[in-house]
């Protein structure tokens, strides 16, 4: 006997909403302890750096003010110990893929009655999307800082700073999908792929010279320390979200394989 290494067809994204969130749920356990993982192994190490800065700060009085100081307290004085603050990580990261995975999900099952593709690719090129929206449009203009780095005063303007630019990112996307099937009919493959790109960018570059810019990181601070944070950072998020999509995709074939098998 030889094995069956028949392909299952690719299908269109099945299964009722209930089906479609536990999924996403499992999924999105799945890309939170990934993403807690990395951020342990490659975050910390930062994090610890940047906090030993800032405590050696204060022991030689250049402490920014008393507000800064309060806001942050890592040390003895901190509410939550840094073993507590280690272990609560793979907590935040587990639950925030939680609550990914179940709008993923949600969107997911309204995106499939507007695609023809697969439910597999579908996943994937979901999570992608919202990698871009949520992750990478907002670090390109505002990047993560570390502990040491901020004023607790712009914490609200910094928050809602944020949100814009997911907004951008949202309306950006949401253009160059207009963008892509306004020149579903155009011939040359080039153009197809390349406008609605430059669509994106456009939006994107005009939504940055519009918002405002924060530099809060002051000149004494190392920039390799900061910048190292920032890509750890950026490489956490890529986790949860391709994790996401990946693990997403996977469960959805295999539901796929077996609907063929029975």
């Amino acid at each position: 006997m030889y094995p069956d290494t028949t392909e299952a067809p690719s299908v269109p994204l099945a299964g009722g909403f209930l089906q479609l969130l536990l999924r996403g749920l499992l999924a999105g356990l799945i890309a939170g302890v990934l993403a807690g993982t990395v951020a342990f192994v490659i975050g910390e190490p930062h994090v610890e750096a940047a906090i030993a800065l800032e405590e050696a700060a204060g022991d030689h009085g250049h402490t920014h003010g008393a507000a800064e100081t309060e806001g942050h307290s890592h040390g003895e004085d901190a509410l939550v110990s840094r073993s507590g603050q280690k272990a609560g990580l793979f907590l935040a990261t587990t639950l925030a893929g939680l609550a990914f995975g179940a709008i993923y999900a949600s969107v997911l099952h309204f995106a499939r009655r507007h695609s023809a593709r697969s439910g597999w690719s579908l996943a994937l090129a979901t999570a992608g999307l919202a990698w871009v929206v949520i992750e990478a449009v907002p670090f390109f203009k505002y990047p993560a800082n570390p502990p040491a780095v901020g004023d607790p005063e712009t914490v609200d303007q910094r928050t809602w700073l944020w949100l814009a630019t997911v907004v951008l990112g949202l309306v950006a996307v949401a253009v160059a999908v207009v963008v892509r099937r306004a020149l579903a009919g155009q011939e040359l493959r080039t153009v197809r792929l390349v406008a609605p790109v430059l669509a994106f960018l456009a939006v994107v570059i005009l939504g940055y010279l519009v918002l405002p810019a924060i530099d809060e990181v002051s000149d004494d601070f190392p920039a390799t320390l900061l910048w190292e944070f920032r890509i750890s950072s950026f490489t956490v998020q890529a986790t949860l979200w391709s994790g996401l999509g990946a693990a997403f995709a996977f469960l959805t074939e295999r539901a796929d394989r077996r609907t063929v098998a029975a």
